[in-house]
């Protein structure tokens, strides 16, 4: 068989002027494309910091040198200064010269009897004993007023019922012991037994105040006497 040799087909002439057309438009938007490239890849890299590590990585490493000084050598000791000690004068002791010795004759002891003192001549007087102080005589006791059954009224002690107590229901009797003077006055009320009421018995107290006794006689004088009086409190 005989070799069939493929032949390219015609090349138009509207086609080389498209392909031209087509190269001019290129030469035109390349450097736009290169543009748009460069600011999408710096774009990328502010994003990702990649431009932060390569401006770390550019600037130079700033290396801090401290110059630390040498320390200052010690300071020599100061030679020690010698005291100067003034050395006292020995003093000269005294020479005491010897005495010289003087012969003394022997005497015979002489022997003197003791001479009587005037103390033991003269006689002791003894003391007269004296009689005993005769005791003072003591003040009699005071005498204890008696007690009585029952005295005479001049004036019989008027109650006055407290109104509290009367608002209050209280009622009682109230014994008093009053010690009468000589004129027949109370000189001193104590309670001897209470109503239980407290101002119950210091109206009762009150009214013996204001009575009057007739004193008593005792061998025709009148005497204090204690007396019991009892007072009665009672509603009506």
């Amino acid at each position: 068989m005989n070799a069939m040799t493929m032949m390219p087909p015609p090349v138009s002439v509207q086609a080389v002027q498209q392909f031209a057309d087509f190269d001019k438009k290129r030469s035109k938007f390349a450097p736009l494309m290169a543009i748009v490239v460069l600011h999408i890849a710096g774009f990328y890299a502010i994003q990702s910091g990649l431009l932060s590590r390569v401006v770390t990585a550019a600037m130079p490493t700033i290396t801090t040198i401290s110059i630390i000084a040498p320390p200052a050598p010690p300071k020599p000791p100061a030679p020690s200064v010698p005291k100067t000690v003034e050395l006292s004068a020995p003093v000269p002791r005294a020479v005491i010269p010897p005495l010289p010795l003087i012969a003394v004759a022997p005497t015979e002891p002489t022997i003197t009897p003791p001479q009587p003192t005037r103390a033991e001549a003269a006689p002791v007087a003894t003391a007269a004993p004296t009689a005993p102080a005769a005791p003072s005589p003591t003040p009699p006791a005071p005498a204890t007023p008696r007690t009585v059954s029952s005295v005479e009224y001049i004036k019989a002690p008027q109650l006055i019922y407290p109104n509290l107590s009367r608002r209050l229901g209280e009622s009682g009797t109230v014994v008093l012991r009053i010690l009468i003077n000589e004129k027949g006055l109370p000189e001193q009320i104590l309670i001897q037994k209470s109503t239980g009421y407290t101002n119950l018995d210091e109206a009762g107290r009150q009214a013996a105040q204001r009575a009057l006794f007739k004193p008593m006689i005792e061998n025709g004088k009148p005497v204090p006497v204690y007396v019991l009086v009892p007072l009665t409190f009672q509603l009506s």
